[in-house]
C-alpha cells in the first residue's frame, strides 16, 4: 500500500474518527454528569426518570439506536440527522447512559462525613458537589471513564454501516479496490492501538493531576500497566463489561 492511498484513503478517515470520537465523548461527558447527579438526586421523582433513561440506554443497542436516529427519526418527526450527527447523537447517548454510573458510583463512595460537613456549613446541594463532592469523587471516576473512551473510540466503527467515511469504512472500500485484505485490517487494527494507546496516555496524566490536586499520591504503572488496580474501581462503579454498548 503506496503513500499516497495511504494520504487519500486512510487519513480523512482518522480525521473523521477522531472528530466523532471527540464529539461523542464530550456528549457522553455532559450525559454522564447530569444523569449521575440526578439519579443521586433528593426527589424520588427525579430518581426514577434518571434511572428510566439509564436503564433504557444501557439495554439498547447503540447499533441500532444509530440506524434508529439515522433512518427511522426522519419518516416519524421529518428531522433529519445526516451521517456523523447520527453517529455522534447515538453513541454520545449510549456512552453517557454508562458513565452515568461511573458517576453515582463515585459520588456515592466520598465518605458521608464530608456530606454532613457541607450540610453543616448551611451548602446547598450544588454547592457541596462543586467544592466537596466532585473534587473528591473525580480522581476515582477517571480510570473507568479511561476504559468508557476507549470501548467509544472502538465504537466509532459502528458509524461506517450508515457510510460515514470514519477509518473502518475507509478501509473497507480501499480492501475493495487493493483487493489486499490482510496488510489493510492489520493497519487498521495497529491505527486503533495507537489512538486508544495515547487516549490512555492522556487520561492517566490527568488522574495524576487531578490526585494531586487532593494529595493523594499517583499510582506507580509501568507502560501498559494500572490494568489490575481498575478492575477494583469498576467493579465499584458498575463499568466492567462496557463493550456490550455495542
Amino acid at each position: 500500500m503506496t503513500g499516497a492511498f495511504f494520504e487519500n484513503w486512510f487519513l480523512p478517515g482518522i480525521w473523521i474518527t477522531l472528530q466523532v470520537t471527540f464529539f461523542s465523548a464530550a456528549l457522553a461527558f455532559v450525559v454522564s454528569f447530569v444523569v449521575g447527579v440526578l439519579r443521586a438526586a433528593p426527589s424520588r421523582i427525579v430518581r426514577i426518570l434518571a434511572g428510566a433513561y439509564f436503564e433504557i440506554f444501557r439495554s439498547t443497542s447503540s447499533l441500532v439506536f444509530m440506524f434508529w436516529i439515522a433512518f427511522t427519526v426522519p419518516m416519524l418527526f421529518h428531522i433529519q440527522f445526516y451521517g456523523m450527527a447520527a453517529g455522534v447523537l447515538a453513541l454520545g447517548l449510549t456512552y453517557g447512559a454508562y458513565g452515568s454510573e461511573i458517576v453515582r458510583g463515585a459520588l456515592a463512595a466520598v465518605p458521608a462525613a464530608q456530606r454532613e460537613a457541607g450540610i453543616a456549613l448551611n451548602f446547598t446541594r450544588i454547592q457541596r458537589l462543586r467544592r466537596i463532592e466532585i473534587p473528591q469523587a473525580w480522581p476515582e471516576m477517571l480510570p473507568p471513564f479511561n476504559n468508557l473512551l476507549i470501548e467509544l473510540l472502538k465504537g466509532t466503527s459502528l458509524i461506517s454501516l450508515i457510510t460515514v467515511a470514519d477509518m473502518t469504512f475507509s478501509g473497507n472500500l480501499l480492501r475493495l479496490v487493493k483487493g489486499e485484505s490482510a496488510p489493510i485490517y492489520t493497519l487498521l487494527l495497529v491505527l486503533y492501538f495507537v489512538l486508544a494507546f495515547l487516549l490512555t496516555r492522556g487520561m492517566r496524566l490527568l488522574e495524576r493531576r487531578a490526585k494531586a490536586k487532593i494529595g493523594q499520591a499517583p499510582e506507580k504503572t509501568g507502560l501498559f500497566g494500572g490494568l489490575r488496580s481498575r478492575s477494583s474501581i469498576d467493579a465499584v462503579t458498575g463499568t466492567a463489561g462496557t463493550g456490550g454498548a455495542k
